[in-house]
Parts: structure tokens; sequence; C-alpha cells
């Protein structure tokens, strides 16, 4: 069984997630956020096998560059997005001149793809691809867990109007994936709390 730890970073109150196996010391994190000053704290201990990255807007990258120079890990990223790592006009940073610094860090040292197993901390963890909020966009499911960056919220979706954004494909991602899923499994989205399948099956007003 997976331990979740939720850290909500920065001024757009990104949800970063550790996650601890069986065996203490050894963690994931998932979107490392920005400001990360307690997550960092919090991760001084333990060995980080990974960061997973759902997706590459500037405010779920915020902090990898302080997470990755401390615990010397590897980041994981869809090659769709693989160039925003390292331009900040294509991660939004410019955009938001009042919330952010330009960001930009070192290249992913490995790609995702659909259906990837990834096994860390003692799980596995399948990929799939859910692009619409942004073109390389990717949910993680381990178990009946589910980390499902900006594409599914608890009673909304993410917004498509960024670049790379296209509607259609945000709809396809939720109704052809995610909502395939038993209706149990917990979703833990990038932004708010979370949720599950059944319940957005039946209440999310956006996506039924």
């Amino acid at each position: 069984m997976l331990k979740i730890e939720t850290f909500t970073l920065g001024q757009l109150q990104t949800n970063a997630y550790l996650l601890q196996g069986e065996e203490d010391g050894r963690a994931v994190i998932i979107d490392p956020g920005s400001n990360p000053r307690a997550l960092l704290r919090r991760i001084e201990g333990l060995e980080i096998e990974a960061i997973l990255l759902t997706h590459a807007h500037f405010d779920h990258i915020g902090g990898l560059d302080e997470v990755r120079k401390l615990k010397k890990c590897p980041v994981y990223v869809h090659p769709l997005e693989s160039d925003w790592l390292t331009t900040p006009k294509l991660n939004g940073s410019l955009m938001w001149p009042g919330v952010t610094e330009p960001v930009a860090t070192d290249p992913a040292e490995y790609e995702l793809a659909e259906g990837q197993k990834l096994k860390l901390i003692g799980h596995e963890f399948t990929v799939y691809h859910t692009p619409g909020h942004s073109p390389g966009s990717v949910s993680f499911k381990c178990g009946d867990d589910l980390f499902s960056g900006d594409v599914l919220f608890r009673m909304g979706v993410g917004r498509t109007d960024l670049p790379g954004g296209r509607e259609a494909d945000l709809y396809n991602s939720i109704r052809g994936k995610l909502y395939r899923f038993k209706d149990e499994v917990t979703v833990y989205p990038g932004h708010g709390p979370k949720t599950t399948i059944g319940y957005e099956h039946s209440n999310n007003p956006y996506v039924r």
C-alpha cells in the first residue's frame, strides 16, 4: 500500500505528492511544484528514486531543480514536453511574470510512454498518456491510486486554453481512459482535493 503525502506549493497551489512504499527511506515525488521548501525539509533523510512529471507546466516543475540537485534523482517526462523543461516560453513561466521567474531546468533523464510500467519503491506504476490540458500530459496509476495531474479534478477538468491544449483530447482522455477505471479508484489531482472515479463519473458537471 502506498503512503501518500500531499504538499500544496506555490502561488497556484499545486499539489506535489511524496509516495513511499513498505520499505522505509525510499520515495518517489510526483510534480515537485514551486517554492518547495516544505517538501525539501520532508525529504532530507529520504532516498528519492525518481521524480515523475504529469506534465511540464511551470507550476508543476518550479521546484524540480532544487529537488534534483539535493537528491541526484532521475526525472521522467513525456517526450512531447521534453523541451518544456528547458524552455520558459513553452512551460508557461513567461506568461505569469507576477507569479514566477522564468523556469528552466536540465532535460529529463527518461521519457514516458503509454502503457509503460515503472517499478519504483516496491510498487508498479502504469503510465497513461492523457493529453488535452497539454499535449504530453500523463496520469500515473498504482493499484487503486491515480495521479491525474491537471486532467481531472474534483468536480472539474483541466483548462484547455493554454498552448497545446485541446478540449476534444481532454474529454477523450477522461472518458476513454480515466473513466474506465473502477469507481473506487482514488484520484489525486494536480490542484485541489482528492476524489474518486465513481464520484466524478456521476457528478462532474463537465464530463460524465
